[in-house]
């Protein structure tokens, strides 16, 4: 398949592998942006004005209904399902119109999360019900003094005395949190110690207990300051208590935070759609822009990044719905699509943004959304530092201990993930196991950058062996978090080959794509030599890692990318 074809393109989007309803859905969501029309798109964003008419537009079409209600309690709805394929189809859609109009889809995916889990039918029923009628969802973890650390939450339930408690406490930068009807809020149960004290229950943001403070970003969305005061809570209010409460939220993060990929791929697309058409129609000095070399490196190298970012993705989806409680390797692949995945849209955007230039900044110019919008994603969900943490966690395994697995197939079937409400403990990370990461590899063996890359991977993989991290340098985070680049990026081709070989992806794109992820290891690699606390081995290993890339597809893959200019610009 021409690689071009990965992109999203509005005008001719036809996913055909989905069934009706949900072609349907995703068909009638772009047609609203389309016929709405950029302008007023750009407008509102500058303009900070919230965006009600697309809620209006979700709710009327039933889109949040359909797409994020479990077959469990979807009322005998055939169309009703939690699908990550689709969802993460309409993340991206509503990505590539603005991290906006992503975000209330994304929060109510969360808030939805504790839901799920529970088996209190009550609410079930209640979050089921309010989502039919259009309403939206909320996830009420963070606070303003504490984050996302929910081993310190100042939310407090009292017992009235009744069987039921009072809430007081507030939450901060809670996405949907002034307008949804459903929002699991985290807390704890006053005077009780130790993993008991947690609890998650459902709050109404139109309760007269429930008070929004205020909306904390100058932006267009819903993002709010609420404070509970004896608000009641009942016991058909209660999710999750004890560990189940904890697992619940980081249970939430696995399923919910996933759609953070997506969405950065829609937004990078568009950015890239509108940044080859302007430059290869600007003129300069005579000649059209993207006659520059540095102009065609930056253009191929996003490109690269993006159909790489695509192939990951899309490749994930399939481990996420294919999981199982023996089967749990989407643990790993989770925090490299929030990590990996969102800070290579920034890069994908930043080199488009130094392209188009002063285009950049314009009020009439997509890439202006986009440059603001992109820098949020990796910090939707801690930090990248949070997640690189995370990702080293299942570095052993990984590496050194395989184990065969049936293959994973490509997984676009009208099924209910329902494993992912059903995640169990979240522990037990060290004892999840891996495919082995050499095969992929081994099977594109013959394409130059491949290669080399294999040989930095399998370098690396020596460098722990031999030259491991030291108890004082995993304890050293500016360390540790440039070891975790470089075992994030051995994963991250693992997957783009599996999925490159699946749908037949040219091997001149493959070929530049591996040529980023080479200049990418080097890099990483020259930075963990400068490390103060490398050692004189790791400072060897480091030097030996370095590659310059052997390909010979850029010319072919700039053909690809020059071809885009003019192919998509959004209806005025």
């Amino acid at each position: 398949m021409p690689t071009t074809d990965l992109l999203l393109h509005p005008h001719r989007y036809d996913p055909g592998h989905f069934d009706a309803e949900t072609k349907r859905l995703l068909r009638a969501t772009i047609d609203w942006f389309e016929s709405r029309g950029k302008r007023k798109l750009l407008a509102d964003f500058h303009a900070h004005v919230r965006y009600q008419d697309f809620l209006d537009f979700v709710g009327e079409q039933g889109v949040f209904a359909t797409f994020l209600t479990p077959a469990r309690d979807a009322d005998g709805n055939p169309d009703r399902r939690w699908d990550t394929a689709r969802v993460a189809a309409m993340s991206e859609v509503l990505g590539f119109y603005g991290i906006n109009y992503w975000y209330p889809w994304q929060v109510t995916v969360l808030g939805l999360g504790p839901v799920w889990q529970s088996d209190n039918a009550v609410a079930r029923e209640r979050a089921a019900s309010e989502l039919a009628r259009g309403q939206v969802a909320a996830f009420g973890l963070s606070e303003k003094e504490h984050g996302a650390d929910i081993y310190a939450t100042d939310m407090v339930l009292t017992p009235d005395g009744s069987g039921g408690y009072r809430a007081n406490g507030g939450k901060y930068y809670i996405g949907n949190g002034d307008c949804a009807t459903t929002v699991s809020v985290f807390g704890r149960i006053a005077d009780v110690e130790g993993p008991d004290q947690y609890v998650f229950f459902t709050a109404d943001s139109t309760h007269p207990n429930y008070d929004v403070v205020r909306n904390v970003v100058p932006a267009q969305m819903y993002v709010s300051q609420f404070e509970l005061t004896d608000y009641p809570v009942a016991a058909e209010d209660i999710l999750h208590t004890g560990e189940a409460a904890f697992s619940a939220a980081l249970n939430t993060v696995n399923i919910g935070k996933f759609n953070l990929c997506f969405g950065g791929i829609g937004l990078a697309t568009h950015a890239l759609y509108e940044a080859i058409t302007h430059a290869h129609n600007r003129i300069l000095y005579g000649t059209p822009v993207t006659n520059f070399p540095h102009v065609r490196a930056g253009f191929v190298d996003a490109f690269a990044r993006l159909i790489g970012m695509r192939l990951f993705s899309d490749r994930a989806v399939d481990y996420f719905r294919s999981a199982n409680p023996d089967d749990r390797r989407y643990l790993l692949y989770n925090p490299i699509t929030k990590m990996k995945v969102t800070t290579e849209a920034e890069k994908v955007i930043g080199l488009l943004g130094d392209i188009v230039a002063a285009k950049g900044f314009e009020a009439d110019s997509f890439t202006t959304v986009a440059k603001s919008d992109v820098t949020g994603l990796p910090k939707l969900e801690g930090t990248v530092a949070v997640n690189l943490a995370l990702i080293l966690k299942f570095m052993p395994a990984y590496l050194f201990q395989p184990q065969e697995y049936a293959p994973v197939p490509t997984r676009t079937d009208s099924a209910d993930d329902e494993f992912l409400f059903r995640q169990g403990p979240a522990r037990g990370l060290g004892k999840i196991r891996f495919h082995d990461w050499h095969a992929a590899y081994g099977r594109f063996a013959h394409v130059p950058t491949v290669a080399q890359f294999t040989e930095q991977a399998e370098s690396f993989a020596e460098l722990i062996r031999t030259a491991p991290p030291s108890a004082d340098q995993q304890a050293d985070l500016d360390f540790t978090l440039t070891l975790g680049e470089l075992f994030t990026l051995i994963v991250y081709g693992q997957l783009i080959l599996e999925q490159a070989e699946i749908i037949g992806l040219d091997e001149d794109a493959l070929g530049v794509l591996f040529d980023v992820l080479v200049r990418d290891f080097s890099a990483h690699a020259t930075a963990l030599h400068g490390k103060r606390s490398s050692t004189p081995a790791q400072q060897e290993w480091a030097i030996s890692a370095i590659r310059k890339p052997v390909t010979s597809s850029f010319d072919q893959v700039w053909q690809q990318v020059v071809a885009l200019a003019g192919a998509y610009e959004m209806k005025p």
